[in-house]
């Protein structure tokens, strides 16, 4: 049987006008909760803040989920709304979603991207039953958090490169193949987020409610197609591959991997880095908060963690990477520092 699923129900309002009236499942973060729990009233019956997406750590959330808990409130960014997702999949429990900024598209997904044996792997899950944005909350978000969901819209750019990549080369399978007609609307979509980047960065609301727009198109598309190969590449295979390094110390936001993800992946297919980076900045955010070291090391590792990852075919599974050609690539995207 092949699902499309819907996007979730999504309702603009203040977060003051919630009316819950469900036994409730809190997850959250400190930073989070903090922001707006003087706006919310929920009938809690748990509340839980977990630290990161490890699956064996989402079973024993899931195993350990009260039995009158009926639904689960994730209040934050990707991490709580993937955790969300997969315990309301697992115990049959509607999930709402409140975003404290537009960081991710995986509020809009029918996935949890879940970590295990070094790597970022998707569990099909269902869309939340309702996602809540209040643009007062988003708009005072941390710049740096505040719409990084343009990053997954920019991502598109590497995305189409590395889908007609494998393509050429014979490497797509049936139900992945490359569509140009798809390939042409998510390159329109990758236009507009270009457009709106530096509106978005500023707070605009007028911007943020664009990127939202985007963000919906987006996943209704790759929902149709049943796969995320247009928007999802080397430059997020660069990501999942030094999470673990930088999670060892303070960790970096998702959006802090992908972006400098995104410049090497371009850098690699022979695309002037310049403009992208530009937006990416203006969008705010961040491009140095990785170590040239931790990225040299990754890059020489990503050829071997892409096949024992099985992750789809790009420019990766052919690179030959040297210490002189790694550095060449920091120079070229500036991530030298």
């Amino acid at each position: 049987m092949t699902t499309i699923w819907p996007l979730p129900r999504i309702d603009i309002q203040d977060l003051s006008q919630i009316d819950e009236q469900r036994p409730t499942a809190l997850l959250t973060n400190e930073r989070s909760w903090s922001r707006v729990s003087s706006l919310i009233n929920l009938p809690l019956v748990i509340q839980a803040e977990p630290p990161n997406a490890d699956l064996n750590l989402l079973r024993q959330l899931s195993e350990g989920l009260p039995e009158q808990v009926e639904v689960i409130y994730a209040v934050g960014g990707g991490l709580v709304a993937d955790i969300g997702k997969y315990i309301g999949q697992m115990r049959d429990i509607p999930v709402v979603i409140i975003p404290t900024a537009l960081s991710v598209d995986g509020f809009f997904t029918p996935l949890a991207a879940v970590r295990e044996a070094g790597s970022v792997h998707y569990v099909d899950t269902k869309p939340a039953e309702r996602l809540i944005i209040d643009w007062d909350v988003i708009k005072d978000a941390p710049r740096r958090l505040r719409g990084a969901a343009i990053v997954e819209l920019l991502t598109i750019v590497t995305g189409l490169l590395d889908w007609r990549y494998a393509a050429d080369r014979n490497k797509n399978t049936a139900s992945t193949r490359y569509l140009p007609w798809a390939a042409s609307l998510m390159a329109g979509i990758a236009q507009q987020a270009f457009k709106i980047a530096e509106g978005v960065g500023e707070g605009r609301i007028e911007s943020l409610s664009t990127l939202l727009d985007l963000i919906c198109t987006e996943v209704r598309l790759t929902n149709q197609l049943g796969h995320t190969r247009p928007q999802e590449g080397s430059e997020q295979y660069f990501a999942y591959a030094i999470e673990p390094k930088v999670s060892r110390g303070r960790g970096v936001p998702y959006a802090d991997l992908v972006g400098p993800g995104i410049l090497i992946a371009a850098a690699l297919h022979g695309q002037d880095v310049n403009p992208i980076r530009e937006t990416l900045l203006s969008a705010g955010t961040r491009l140095s908060e990785l170590e040239p070291d931790d990225i040299i090391d990754t890059l020489h590792e990503l050829p071997d963690y892409v096949v024992k990852h099985n992750l789809p075919y790009s420019i990766l599974n052919e690179l030959e990477i040297t210490t002189e050609r790694a550095r060449e690539l920091l120079s070229i995207t500036k991530l030298d520092r």
